[in-house]
């Protein structure tokens, strides 16, 4: 036995060089695209097209790690969303997921293709590893939900990037007042210290200035050499040099509004005068800053907000999510009662609880096993797709049931939850890799106008529907619709080329509606194709 036949008969080894190879090839980038953790799937259906193997098992451990993750990140914003947002960004997710589903049964019907494979690509158009999971599941191990997804999801990606980036050049969208939510900028977020000259200023509370409409403001004042927080009665004059907060294009300009660039040294107290807080009070989800009234009731400015690991500048009219992590300035004894009424707790940035953790995969397995009686047929279980995500969704939104915390800094999420599904990907890919070729030689070129057509037919319904019915502005439609089709790359390529926030806002509602939609509707299409 040489050393290859030796590493290719380790089912261990093979897992993890599928795994490398995979997030190796995900890593490359085309035109600023790449498959990221779904390069996995690649190699693994090349790999079980070779005939190798992974350790039995991986793969539903992966599953259950991943939609619990994927749950306990989507709960907090996912029921909050569907009862304010229901008429609007929701909505517009669920008519994204119902259009490609209904699509995906259609054109399995006309091209005859099985039902395993129409529901892969149906996850793939839509790029939804956990409609994979939930579909894989299904079908009962069915080779061909992988292939499907693996066929579909490189247009899915493709084409709603070229979507979001095309369609705003070929229709020309009326002029429309920019409201102080959209305003934003691109790039970083930075600090510029600024020298006040512009007189119609002079005089007027710097509380009650409109910078918002730049998407910048104010967060300290330069007194001798310190910078301090601002106050509420604080006004503007002349010569006074101000901190202003925003993105590079949106503070130029302005800066070009208030005066010019200061070249005074400052110093700053960042210790206790700036920290990083975390909402984690359901009373305070949802309302927007002008309704809380930093300013006027705690005398602190929020100057950034972090929400689905994108962070910009905040206005009035922006609405608080649970888990949203915001930057504060003020002083030391308003940002502790601001921090009160938050709802923060200083181990929600880093510490995960284990315990918890355990218990509620277990809850999610054991809710997953346990039967529901359907009208007029059999009954049917949620699954180890569908019962850790139920739980997890749960547990997110309520925060903490009895000793369970349902909550996991998002650094630790996003390893469990990338573990998780690369573990998944591996092992569905080897699974589908044996029957690849079959597949691909029986059906041809019909899976793969499928799977464009998946990823079309939404995106053709969804943006009049949002425009016309919805009135929804151009950015909030593409935002939406980066969310409702859960397609992260497509949110980079729009917030790269827009000068506006609303894409992320948008995305941040639309996509765990779209999420969980997309898990529950696998399952419906497999029912309905008669599996």
């Amino acid at each position: 036995m040489n050393v290859l036949e030796f590493i290719f008969e380790n089912a261990l080894i093979v897992l993890f060089l599928v795994v490398g190879s995979g997030l190796l090839f995900g890593s490359v980038t085309v035109k600023g695209i790449s498959l990221g953790s779904s390069g996995v799937l690649f190699t693994a259906l090349l790999a079980g097209h070779f005939g190798l193997e992974v350790p039995a098992g991986v793969g539903s451990f992966g599953l259950a790690l991943f939609v619990y993750c994927v749950g306990i990140g989507a709960g907090p914003r996912f029921f909050p969303a569907l009862a304010r947002e229901g008429g609007g960004l929701a909505k517009l997710g669920f008519v994204i997921v119902s259009v490609g589903v209904l699509a995906a049964w259609g054109l399995g019907k006309l091209f005859e293709l099985p039902a395993d494979i129409t529901a892969g690509l149906f996850a793939g158009a839509l790029t939804s590893t956990p409609a994979l999971a939930a579909a894989s599941e299904g079908a009962a191990g069915g080779q061909g939900v992988a292939i499907g997804y693996g066929i579909a999801y490189p247009f899915g990606v493709i084409g709603v990037v070229l979507f979001v980036q095309l369609l705003p050049r070929f229709i020309k969208a009326r002029k429309e007042e920019a409201s102080d939510e959209e305003e934003s900028g691109q790039n970083e977020v930075q600090n510029v210290l600024v020298e006040v000259t512009n007189s119609n200023l002079v005089g007027v509370k710097i509380s009650e200035a409109n910078l918002s409409g730049f998407g910048c403001l104010v967060s300290r004042v330069l007194k001798e050499t310190r910078l301090i927080p601002i106050s509420e009665e604080e006004v503007f004059e002349n010569g006074q040099s101000i901190l202003l907060v925003g993105r590079s294009r949106d503070i130029k300009i302005a800066t070009d509004y208030i005066g010019k660039l200061s070249s005074k040294s400052f110093v700053m107290d960042t210790e206790n005068e700036r920290q990083r807080l975390v909402v984690t009070s359901k009373d305070v989800g949802g309302k927007t800053l002008q309704d809380i009234g930093t300013m006027r009731n705690f005398g602190v400015v929020i100057t950034r907000v972090s929400r689905l690991g994108y962070t910009f500048v905040p206005t009035p009219t922006t609405r608080l999510e649970t888990y949203d992590v915001l930057t504060t300035v003020g002083q030391s004894d308003g940002v502790k009662r601001f921090s009160d009424y938050i709802g923060h707790r200083p181990q929600a940035f880093d510490q995960t609880d284990m315990i918890s953790l355990t218990i509620g995969l277990s809850a999610g397995i054991f809710c997953g096993m346990v039967p529901i009686a359907l009208p007029g047929g059999d009954p049917m279980t949620l699954g180890l797709a569908g019962g850790p995500l139920f739980v997890a969704l749960v547990l997110g939104y309520f925060g903490r049931v009895g000793r369970v915390v349902g909550h996991i800094p998002r650094p630790t999420r996003m390893l469990l939850q990338e573990l998780g599904l690369v573990l998944f990907l591996a092992n569905a890919g080897i699974i589908g890799g044996g029957s690849l070729g079959a597949t691909v030689s029986q059906y041809g070129v019909s899976v793969f106008v499928a799977g464009a057509l998946i990823t079309i037919f939404p995106l053709l319904i969804a943006y009049p529907f949002a425009r016309k019915i919805l009135g929804l502005t151009q950015a909030q439609t593409l935002g939406g619709i980066c969310g409702g089709m859960t397609s992260t790359p497509a949110l980079g390529a729009l917030t790269a080329s827009s000068t506006s926030q609303q894409p992320i806002v948008s995305y941040a509602t639309a996509y765990p509606v779209a999420l969980i939609m997309m898990t529950v509707f696998a399952k419906l299409l497999l029912k309905i194709l008669g599996v």
